[in-house]
């Protein structure tokens, strides 16, 4: 059997988005429970050139929830800043995002494979395929976010693994 769109972007997104809101809640206990604050960590980087937590999050959103809805419009850009999110409403965020990529069905995800999707950031335009976008955009993006996130909660001494960030994963059982 052949692997699908739905199966590449859907069932990743979900996989993942599952782990981060996970995470996120356990950096939550952990915060609270060690005196760490969460305003400090939605503004803490892994360096001081990068972007903090809280932008971290929103592309999670941004490049699983917003690049389907991108696909389907036809048009992608970067995120915003979203400047004015705490910790609680970055896990809205990504429970939200979750929620509602798990609503999308194989029939419609699937029949985006081969439209066009432009990116466009600032005056430039990158124009892809749907599955290209997602595979070599969207995707390295997603886990690239992800990551930072997951890596920054690790920075604050929350006791993650390897096992945190995979979530669920789609078995043969």
């Amino acid at each position: 059997m052949a692997t699908s769109l739905y199966d590449i972007s859907i069932k990743t997104y979900a996989q993942i988005l599952g782990a981060v809101t996970k995470f996120l809640e356990k950096g939550k206990e952990h915060c609270n429970a060690n005196g760490i604050d969460l305003d400090a960590v939605v503004e803490t980087s892994l360096y001081q050139d990068m972007l903090p937590f809280r932008f971290q999050i929103v592309s999670v959103a941004h490049h699983s929830l917003g690049a389907m809805e991108g696909v389907q419009a036809g048009v992608f850009g970067p995120p915003s800043m979203a400047p004015d999110l705490d910790y609680e409403a970055l896990q809205a965020m990504a429970g939200d995002a979750q929620e509602k990529i798990q609503a999308y069905t194989p029939d419609v995800v699937n029949a985006l494979e081969g439209s066009a999707v432009e990116f466009k950031i600032g005056g430039q335009s990158m124009p892809f395929i749907a599955e290209d976008f997602l595979m070599s955009f969207s995707l390295p993006n997603f886990y690239f976010h992800a990551t930072t996130a997951y890596d920054i909660l690790r920075m604050q001494g929350v006791p993650l693994g390897k096992r945190d960030f995979l979530g669920q994963m789609r078995l043969n059982m």
